[in-house]
């Protein structure tokens, strides 16, 4: 049986997060977290969210940094750093020492100077930089490596292509000053560097990195071979004296005025090809799902065994099916195979989505395609747009006009993986619906699936190979923790408020579900669920799941770096679902005008019990709270979750 200590329970594994150390450089104030910095701020405001060092193999797979010889040196308004590292994965070698100095006047600089010990295929090896979401649409000036200057913005809405090349350094406005706007300078030398807009795979960022994309990859990297290169960060103007040392309290405030409608809320077959149990069965049928998911890859020699799995499971637990197609060249006999076996299954279908294998978009007659095979299905939406991430949507417009529903996926883990980064991806998946409408012509948005880790690998260059005795690549261990739960909730706020029509997330059961199988874990070592037990955001999804078409209502957040939290409408009363998305306790105070409220807590001192008997977690009643002043302060403990009833 599974361990689950507490730390498994926050985060999946039994290993303390890697510590965060605050160091100031005169004005600015930096976390310094395993070789990297993060959140460096003037003031209370974010003006870099990171500069790092990354290795991508020639799949586009990040090597894990490891540090030794770490020294760090703090002297309150400066600060030095210096570190070896190592990036090692089957037959990459390669080593790198960095330094890191704050000084007290606020320029950082951080160099690296490192070489390769194999020889290897990579796609990119150096500095990434990270500025924050935030800056959208805001103006700056680009130096280029020839010398010259070009005025030039951070995109408003999300670029499809690179919108800044060939650069040297970068200027942009952060802070009214004293006697004028202070300008931040990030210069970078050892390579030619150019931007992109990571919003398109929901990272909180656009991110300058060197070996424009414009030279060929993977290219050969000889062992021997040195890569050294230089970020420095300087500000220009004298800043205005801000105290960053206190944290404000998190204020979530409702209004009761509609900004959206809850969207129709499904789950994806389970990729582990099992049998559902009884049991199992009966947890999922209360959560009341509006569709379940199943993809129908006509490659694959058991597709139509799938399809029939999915069936039964559907009529099992009363709901309808997303159905997506997965069409080769041979599109017109595979659909007339597929009418031949749903005719047969006569399986209730919410929506067909139509994609076509190998491709990032489609053309409007695959769809036209399409619905001649499947005509007889009256009322069933087609929908079409990409399997892949935004970015393939972006750049490959789909045919709105023959279509009654534009689709994308979403994970949070394209470019980085710890905790922190994955958080910050939660705004900006309404971004994408921001920007996925003026590709839609109207038509309504589905989000489908929404995962912890990517599927598949749609840039790979070659085949990528399992290792036995290790989790397979598509399952993150944080699914069955209280993590997973909060981040959960970061998204379905983005999803409500942004009106999403439908959504679909994770799977139903095993690693990658909303519980785990009543056999466990096939490798209990590595993912640490029990048998049998649903996972923390089984309860997220269902406190949401029956509430299609809810008015969703406003809020304001003062502190949405560390608190989510979004509200709705439903049976004469309002409710609240909130989340501290930090490891750190957190208190917060909800302003919501009601008179009376139950709050019902999921965190690390009754989750046990709520994953092994979820049914009287689920039924217990608890006793109703008498507000002060229409407004409820709770305490998070790290990535609690919390419903709130709130009646007049």
């Amino acid at each position: 049986m599974a361990d689950q200590s507490i730390n498994v329970l926050r985060y999946g594994v039994d290993a303390p997060l890697p510590e965060e150390r605050t160091l100031h450089a005169g004005p600015l104030s930096v976390l310094y977290s395993e070789g990297d910095l993060r959140a460096i701020r003037l003031g209370d405001r974010e003006i870099l969210n990171r500069v790092y060092v990354a290795v991508r193999d020639h799949n586009w797979n990040t090597i894990p940094i490891v540090l030794s010889n770490v020294q760090l040196e703090d002297n309150g308004d400066n600060f030095h750093i210096a570190y070896d590292a190592d990036h090692r994965q089957d037959n990459i070698d390669f080593h790198w020492q960095g330094t890191i100095h704050g000084a007290a006047d606020g320029t950082i600089t951080f160099a690296m100077d490192g070489a390769a010990r194999s020889t290897f295929l990579r796609n990119r090896i150096g500095f990434c930089v990270l500025h924050p979401a935030h800056v959208a649409g805001a103006s700056c000036t680009v130096e280029h490596v020839d010398g010259t200057t070009e005025e030039s913005q951070f995109p408003q809405h999300i670029s499809a292509d690179q919108p800044i090349f060939d650069i040297r350094a970068i200027h942009n406005t952060v802070q009214d000053g004293v006697d004028g706007p202070v300008l931040l300078e990030v210069r970078m030398e050892g390579d030619t560097f150019e931007m992109e807009d990571q919003r398109n795979w929901t990272d909180a960022s656009y991110k300058t990195y060197c070996t424009p994309l414009g030279l060929p990859f993977p290219v050969e990297i000889t062992a021997g071979t040195p890569v050294q290169q230089q970020i420095t960060v300087r500000l220009h103007g004298e800043t205005s004296t801000q105290d960053d040392s206190n944290t404000p309290p998190v204020q979530l405030r409702v209004e009761r005025r509609a900004v959206g409608e809850m969207p129709r809320i499904g789950l994806g077959l389970s990729s582990q090809e099992m049998v559902l149990a009884r049991r199992e069965i009966e947890r999922l049928r209360a959560m009341q799902i509006s569709h379940l998911r199943v993809d129908v890859d006509f490659t694959r020699s058991d597709w139509q065994d799938e399809l029939r799995r999915a069936v039964d499971e559907a009529d099992a637990i009363g709901t309808r099916l997303e159905i997506a197609l997965h069409l080769s060249d041979d599109a017109d006999a595979e659909l007339a195979t597929l009418r031949r076996v749903v005719n047969d299954l006569r399986p209730a279908v919410q929506h067909w989505l139509i994609y076509r294998k190998g491709a990032e978009g489609i053309e409007a007659h695959w769809i036209d395609l399409a619905r001649r095979h499947l005509s007889d299905y009256d009322h069933v939406e087609f929908g079409a747009g990409t399997d892949a991430y935004f970015t393939e949507l972006n750049r490959e417009r789909p045919p709105a006009a023959v279509l009654d529903l534009i689709c994308y996926s979403i994970n949070p883990q394209v470019h980085a993986f710890d905790n922190r980064s994955l958080m910050e991806t939660l705004p900006v998946q309404a971004t994408t619906v921001e920007s996925a409408r003026f590709l839609a012509a109207g038509r309504p948005i589905a989000v489908t699936p929404i995962t912890l880790q990517p599927r598949f690998n749609p840039n790979a260059t070659s085949a990528e190979a399992e290792i036995s005795g290790e989790l397979p690549s598509q399952v993150d261990v944080r699914q069955m923790s209280l993590f997973a739960a909060a981040w959960t909730v970061g998204s379905l706020k983005a999803m409500a408020e942004s009106s999403v029509q439908s959504v679909t997330y994770f799977e139903t059961v095993g690693w990658r579900g909303v519980l785990e199988s009543v056999n466990g874990s096939p490798l209990p070592e590595r993912f640490r669920s029990q048998p049998g037990e649903v996972f923390p955001l089984y309860h997220v999804l269902s406190d949401v799941a029956r509430c299609a078409g809810a008015p969703v209502l406003f809020t304001e957040n003062n502190a949405a770096d560390r608190v989510t939290g979004f509200a709705f409408q439903r049976d004469g009363q309002i409710h609240v679902l909130v989340a501290n998305l930090t490891n750190a306790p957190q208190e917060v105070t909800i302003h919501h005008g009601g008179n009376r409220v139950h709050v019902r807590m999921l965190n690390e001192h009754n989750v046990r019990a709520a994953m092994a008997t979820p049914d009287a977690y689920r039924n217990e009643e608890s006793p109703p709270i008498d507000p002060a002043h229409g407004q409820t302060s709770l305490r998070l403990t790290a990535y609690a979750v919390a419903m709130l009833g709130i009646g007049d």
